[in-house]
């Protein structure tokens, strides 16, 4: 039979003593790694409280991207024929300062002008890209008009109302540059989707009503009369009448404490002009508004038509009933592979149509 040597329990500690170091080794690591993964979770947890840069970077990447097919999907649908001048510079020392400009080739050789649409891209304030919008843009110069996509820049990186002066200063410089990009200044239209709707109804009250101006402290580039229409798509102009505890809440939260520079938005003093619904008059341009029935920023497209048509403003609206399906999400008019896409571009141009005759 084998012999079995019994260890004294000192004697059997040093025999182990090498797995038990390394046991204690390992769980050195292990509590070190918990404790590195504690601090980095309440570092991430602090950033987000202390700052809107996280989940707007989050936000702006998903926007981006599908901002991105979107463009891609219209690139079918845009005739040929129309020319384009890219990434002109309409502000000294501003690189985010930048215009698109598509207009008929038949004007190439041309020194006609055309009524002038001027879009402003959305993106909740804290995304997008002036080329996002570009290939609905060709469509609409297509159709007979000079149409500009306006570059500005973003949240949280630049607050409200920093894009405003941008704005306003690009419609200055296209009236500068008007016979060459063949704009006729008599004839424009401010349009914009999301919060680029948000951004044009601030610019077109800023135009027509001096009080607002003066308020926001813009000299505006146009004079009443030299605007003549706004294309409004599935826009915000309201922040107190949103549900901010709802599934939207937080997104909205972001937003807009990224753009407004401040957590409380709401009472914010210099914010409150934000809210361009409280500051429309019967002089406000005619408007066209849509948004589709699953866009949670619905109400707020319904509240500003009802303002202004109170107002005396004429108002063209394109809304459908809760039940319309396909349910239409936001910013359903750039989706021209649907029929309710399709319609919107139609009711768009009819609306110009009569609006800058």
């Amino acid at each position: 039979m084998p012999e079995y040597r019994r260890y004294t329990p000192a004697e059997g500690l040093r025999q182990n003593r090498p797995h038990l170091h390394r046991r204690a080794a390992v769980w050195k690591w292990v509590r070190w790694l918990l404790v590195g993964l504690v601090l980095l979770g309440l570092a991430a947890y602090a950033s987000i409280q202390l700052s809107p840069y996280p989940k707007a970077l989050l936000i702006r990447y998903g926007f981006d991207k599908g901002a991105v097919e979107i463009s891609q999907k219209l690139e079918k649908h845009v005739p040929p024929g129309v020319n384009a001048i890219l990434n002109e510079p309409y502000r000294a020392n501003d690189q985010d300062a930048l215009l698109d400009v598509f207009y008929p080739q038949t004007l190439q050789s041309s020194d006609q002008v055309l009524p002038t649409i001027v879009w402003v891209h959305g993106g909740a304030w804290i995304s997008g890209n002036k080329s996002h919008v570009a290939n609905y843009l060709k469509i609409l110069a297509s159709h007979g008009y000079t149409a500009v996509g306006v570059g500005y820049s973003i949240a949280p990186g630049h607050q409200y109302p920093t894009p405003l002066f941008q704005i306003n200063d690009a419609l200055q410089y296209l009236q500068q540059q008007a016979k060459r990009l063949h704009i006729d200044t008599n004839r424009f239209v401010l349009a914009g989707d999301s919060a680029g709707a948000q951004m044009a109804s601030q610019m077109a009250a800023i135009v027509t009503n001096p009080a607002y101006a003066k308020t926001i402290g813009i000299r505006p580039a146009l004079q009443p009369g030299q605007l003549k229409a706004t294309l409004l798509n599935c826009g915000a102009y309201d922040p107190k009448s949103v549900n901010y505890n709802g599934s939207f809440g937080s997104f909205l939260k972001t937003v807009m404490w990224s753009y407004s520079g401040t957590k409380a938005f709401l009472t914010d003093p210099a914010f409150q002009s934000f809210a361009v619904i409280n500051y429309v008059t019967k002089n406000f341009p005619p408007s066209f508004i849509t948004t589709g029935n699953a866009d949670p920023l619905a109400p707020q497209s319904v509240a500003l038509a009802k303002k202004l048509t109170q107002a005396g403003v004429r108002t063209d609206t394109l809304f459908y009933p809760n039940d319309h399906t396909p349910p239409l999400e936001h910013e359903y008019q750039f989706n021209l592979d649907l029929a309710d896409g399709q319609q919107a571009l139609k009711r768009i141009l009819a609306f110009l149509g009569t609006a800058l005759k």
